[in-house]
């Protein structure tokens, strides 16, 4: 690969990188906001506005780990722990600064929104870290089976798995610190992972898209063909 070709996929996989830790950051701050979705006009969807960015994540990470492989898909798991934590550093000092008179955030305000966020990132950590790891491990797992053949096979055994998990602890962890009562555990659990399973399926041609788009551009011959650089 030539160094013109070597500073796009560079550049792209920085790209991705960045879309991967501004989905987990932004999902960590919004989530105590919830709201109502019926897009079948049958099912009621009960949900964290917190849950928007994060199919996000799980889809960037499968296109890292198909065309740049299982090594660069993990180191864009532990920038996305840093920067959570760091984003959890930064909430903490944030609340110990006391609000001017004029100030049009409050202390009570403030720590309305983020009150939680210590509990919620941990929870959200925790789950974070079980899932993201397990989605790469399941995918590689996989594109080692099919000889790198069957990527909606992989994306969506990988997602679907990978998200119950995540879906699974965080509740329970938020259920656990009474940031969320128990009685919406049950309903939270599977309006969550359906949400995630839809966006999971439609993200698929999306997927193939994109690394198709790669393939083509970086010359990648042979299916499970990942970047070399």
């Amino acid at each position: 690969m030539d160094d013109k070709k070597k500073a796009v996929a560079e550049n792209t996989y920085l790209i991705l990188a960045a879309l991967f830790v501004a989905a987990l950051v932004t999902g960590n701050l919004i989530f105590q906001k919830f709201f109502t979705w019926n897009p079948f006009g049958w099912y009621e969807f009960q949900l964290s506005v917190g849950i928007i960015p994060y199919p996000v994540t799980f889809l960037v990470t499968d296109i890292i780990s198909e065309v740049y492989g299982r090594k660069r898909a993990n180191r864009v798991v532990l920038a996305g722990l840093f920067a959570s934590v760091f984003m959890l550093g930064i909430i903490v000092v944030s609340s110990w600064a006391p609000a001017t008179d004029w100030s049009p955030v409050g202390d009570i305000q403030f720590k309305k929104v983020f009150g939680f966020t210590f509990i919620a990132v941990a929870a959200s950590l925790t789950a974070y870290l079980l899932a993201q790891f397990l989605d790469v491990q399941i995918f590689h797992y996989w594109k080692r089976v099919t000889k790198g053949k069957h990527l909606w096979f992989r994306n969506n055994a990988s997602t679907f798995t990978s998200q119950f998990v995540d879906t699974l602890t965080v509740l329970f962890l938020l259920c656990t610190f009474e940031v969320i009562e128990w009685q919406y555990f049950k309903g939270l659990l599977i309006n969550g992972f359906l949400f995630k399973m839809l966006f999971a399926a439609a993200d698929t041609p999306i997927i193939y898209l994109i690394v198709w788009w790669m393939r083509r551009h970086f010359k990648l011959k042979g299916h499970g063909a990942e970047l070399e650089y």
